[in-house]
């Protein structure tokens, strides 16, 4: 059996962590929701598709 040395030795993908942020909140909204499905509308809106192409556009 192999154990990880005790130490900081801790590795974390912060592009992973972001996309289980991201699926987290639809997965909170699409419980929320009254309809069966989320609009496209509504799933952009939870994943702030909006706000990124304006931060994107104002580079």
């Amino acid at each position: 059996m192999h154990v990880a040395p005790a130490g900081g030795t801790t590795v974390q993908d912060h592009v992973a962590l972001a996309e289980i942020e991201l699926c987290g909140e639809l997965i909170i909204a699409a419980s929320a929701a009254r309809e069966e499905r989320l609009s496209l509308m509504r799933i952009d809106e939870v994943l702030k598709v909006a706000e990124e192409r304006e931060e994107a556009a104002g580079r």
